[in-house]
């Protein structure tokens, strides 16, 4: 396997082909070729390596995102972007992917961004719905909702499941709605169909299992809830987007508003608010779910109406590299 390497001396950057193999449990790298100090350098001499044409070849898709990322980093280094506290380093990641979304993605053919959109909610709603327990694979996942194409052994509260996921993602790419309590209870309503029954806020207590907090007594669900949109409508101009959507999913969990499906409707709400500002949407994925929760809990330290570094430094740094890697991945 080959790949680009970035080495930063000072501040120059050099280029390099790095070749990685597995040997004896360990990985082995080594660096085949120097590609220059510039993207315009690494794309001419990329081109010119006859020796390794097959090896890049095969990494084209790695080496493609590369490249396209880092040019993308370094227009948006040349902008005068306002400093953020919770983003530092990584807003100009963030903002590459905003720039190339805007620039680019939205100016594919409308067939090709319904296709790369499709494969974004197919991957989001496994991920989405395999963080809460459901065992439908992404390879099922992707033959139900691309094909129709029922899963062998598995319930149909799984099947619902993701078919309500990419039926209630899809309503939200088209409007610019302000995130009301009706709002809400419409999203968990179209995630909970032929799941769960009860609607609107919960009227009785919830214990959230493996929690360091107690979610919000039932009483005060609605109080709560008019809470955090006042906050979000007060910060809304105030923090950057993705530190925005990422306060008020944490927010939102920790109310814990409804009976089942919390999880799945703060994720969705994450993400229309990134949509809703111009910035692609992201996927947190299962496999890193420990690392998910950890910077949750954390969070779970801080009060209703701050967003206190400290607290949260650890769960946006996570929703900025999902972001960047999600959208290097699916929208490129």
């Amino acid at each position: 396997m080959v790949y680009i390497y970035k080495k930063t001396i000072g501040n120059k950057e050099y280029y390099y082909l790095r070749a990685s193999q597995r040997k004896q449990g360990k990985v082995l790298a080594k660096d085949i070729a120097y590609l220059g100090s510039s993207l315009k350098e690494v794309k001419y001499n990329l081109a010119n390596l006859p020796k390794y044409s097959e090896q890049i070849r095969k990494a084209y898709k790695t080496i493609n995102n590369f490249l396209e990322s880092n040019h993308y980093l370094e227009k948006v280094k040349t902008l005068k972007l306002k400093k953020d506290e919770f983003l530092g380093e990584k807003l100009y990641e963030i903002e590459a992917c905003k720039l190339h979304y805007n620039s680019v993605f939205h100016n594919n053919q409308e067939l090709t961004k319904q296709e790369i959109m499709k494969n974004f909610i197919i991957e989001f709603a496994f991920n989405t719905a395999s963080i809460e327990g459901n065992t439908i694979n992404l390879n099922e996942a992707r033959n139900l909702l691309q094909d129709g194409r029922t899963p062998k052994g598995k319930t149909l509260r799984e099947i619902y499941d993701l078919q309500n996921t990419e039926k209630a993602f899809l309503g939200l790419l088209n409007i610019k709605e302000d995130i009301t309590h009706e709002f809400i209870v419409n999203i968990h309503s179209k995630l909970m169909e032929k799941i769960d029954a009860r609607k609107g806020y919960r009227t009785q207590d919830v214990r959230v299992i493996k929690a360091n907090f107690k979610a919000t007594p039932a009483p005060y669900v609605k109080a709560d809830m008019e809470l955090l949109l006042k906050w979000l409508s007060a910060n809304n101009k105030i923090l950057h987007p993705l530190v925005l959507a990422t306060g008020f999913h944490h927010k939102f969990e920790k109310i814990h508003p409804f009976m089942d499906g919390n999880g799945r409707t703060g994720r969705m709400i994450l993400n229309y608010i990134l949509l809703k500002n111009n910035y692609p949407p992201l996927i947190i994925h299962n496999k890193i779910r420990s690392e998910y929760l950890k910077a949750l809990r954390i969070a779970d330290s801080s009060k209703p109406n701050e967003l206190k570094k400290e607290y949260y430094k650890n769960l946006i740094e996570f929703n900025s590299d999902e972001l960047t890697k999600t959208y290097w991945n699916l929208f490129l």
